[in-house]
């Protein structure tokens, strides 16, 4: 996976595919109450988001699934602090990540807000055409490997424990 061609996303095209992403919510005519990140490539969207759509209410869910590119644990786990499905009653919730790879982690995450919610949905900014979750609004499908502005640079403080580009 490596020595394939990538896609590149920069800032600036993550601006422009964040608005047009919320210009899809809007014209669908779901307004959301909460909009629901998954961390971490999923808070860059749901701030976005969250900013366009004027919803300040934003959670996160901290879900782990890469350990590098193309390598996964077996199934994705949420880490806490795990959202308070209280929060959420009732809700109209906007899940927001960077990428619907396998689906694996939007399908935990939608179906932790199944049964509490009063609808969920999912935006993202890319959407793979493998993925087990048809996410109602998407700004680009590819097959590609994704090189997010965020994640291009290596960080500036090494951590041992920590995945590179993931």
């Amino acid at each position: 996976m490596s020595g394939a061609p990538r896609e590149e996303l920069t800032w600036e095209l993550f601006g422009a595919a964040s608005r047009e992403l919320a210009e899809q919510v809007a014209a669908d005519g779901y307004r959301p109450d909460i909009v629901l990140s998954i961390a971490r490539g999923g808070l860059f969207v749901a701030g976005a988001l969250g900013y366009a759509l004027d919803v300040k209410n934003l959670h996160v869910a901290n879900v782990e699934f890469y350990t590098g590119v193309d390598e996964r644990l077996p199934v994705p786990i949420m880490l806490p602090p795990v959202p308070n499905v209280v929060d959420l009653s009732g809700a109209h919730v906007l899940v927001a990540d960077d990428v619907a790879d396998t689906g694996a982690t939007l399908k935990l995450v939608r179906d932790f807000c199944a049964g509490h919610v009063a609808d969920v949905r999912c935006a993202v900014v890319y959407e793979k055409p493998h993925s087990s979750v048809r996410c109602e609004y998407v700004w680009r499908r590819t097959d590609r490997w994704i090189n997010f502005p965020w994640s291009t640079l290596p960080p500036v403080v090494r951590r041992a424990d920590q995945v590179l580009d993931a």
